[in-house]
């Protein structure tokens, strides 16, 4: 279904090597990393409520530079995004610890309580193409937590939201269609097993053009149908719909959107956004 909706004309094959590693995964919990703000407890979830609580608001920082440096418009306040300036980093090979400025993001659960965080380490001095603002480290986004099930969540969803990876991606959406809440589940494995609201009715799918999130996506939709859950898929022009938005830009992002959406759903969330 999704293979065909986004063109691809192999997608099985692509799917089938990416379902080796795609399997229902336990709740993953990070170490602690090293450092005064994670010594009082050893429970990651406590951690990462502790950081997420030591964190700023995301205006005016490095991290609203960030996101608009990636044509994203940043959520007006929204207490999802917060900004550290000196998050702990520990390379995987070493035992020493770094810091680098961060965007640090909630992971809630369905009632809003925060289980995690995740952290996108920022390059404080330049914005390249390469890079797209990302530290110059191995490991530039890590989660911390219970992730398992639960997701960034941005907006309210009751009968009709969207769901992908990435937060970058799924702000993207949410910059042209403002009022269509989304999830960013962070990973290919967490995006298959992500919980939805009882009230939901229609899932709108973000596809990321790889074989790992066609079948992530392929397993959010198995799970839906079952559930009674109209799924649809929102397949981007390029690679992810960041992409769309910085190099094809608003106007194009949003037509590209709009084709997806059943009629009732471009009325509500594309004309009734530019109302």
């Amino acid at each position: 279904m999704i293979g065909q909706t986004c063109g691809l004309r192999s997608f099985r094959e692509i799917a089938e090597e990416a379902r080796r590693f795609l399997k229902l995964p336990r709740a993953q919990r990070e170490p602690p990393a090293r450092g005064k703000d994670f010594r009082r407890s050893r429970d990651p979830v406590k951690a990462a409520r502790r950081l997420f609580a030591m964190a700023q608001p995301l205006a005016g920082t490095l991290a609203e530079v960030y996101l608009r440096n990636r044509d994203i418009d940043p959520p007006v306040g929204a207490e999802t995004l917060r900004f550290h300036p000196q998050c702990f980093y520990r390379p995987d090979d070493a035992t020493t610890v770094e810091t680098w400025p961060a965007l640090i993001a909630a992971v809630t659960n369905l009632e809003g309580r925060i289980t995690g965080v995740h952290r996108t380490w920022l390059d404080p001095g330049s914005f390249d193409d390469r890079r797209l603002g990302k530290a110059p480290i191995d490991t530039p986004r890590r989660a911390m937590g219970e992730l398992l099930g639960h997701a960034v969540r941005f907006g309210i969803a009751d009968d009709v939201m969207a769901a992908g990876e990435g937060i970058e991606t799924m702000l993207s959406l949410r910059t042209v269609l403002p009022s269509l809440p989304v999830a960013a589940a962070l990973s290919a494995n967490h995006l298959a097993t992500l919980l939805w609201p009882a009230t939901l009715r229609r899932l709108y799918i973000a596809v990321d053009a790889d074989g790992a999130g066609m079948a992530a996506a392929e397993a959010l939709t198995a799970r839906a149908l079952d559930a009674n859950i109209e799924a649809i898929a929102l397949c981007p022009r390029l690679e992810d719909f960041n992409e769309d938005l910085r190099l094809l830009g608003k106007v194009q992002l949003r037509g590209v959107v709009r084709h997806q959406l059943l009629l009732k759903d471009a009325a509500r969330f594309v004309d009734g956004d530019k109302a």
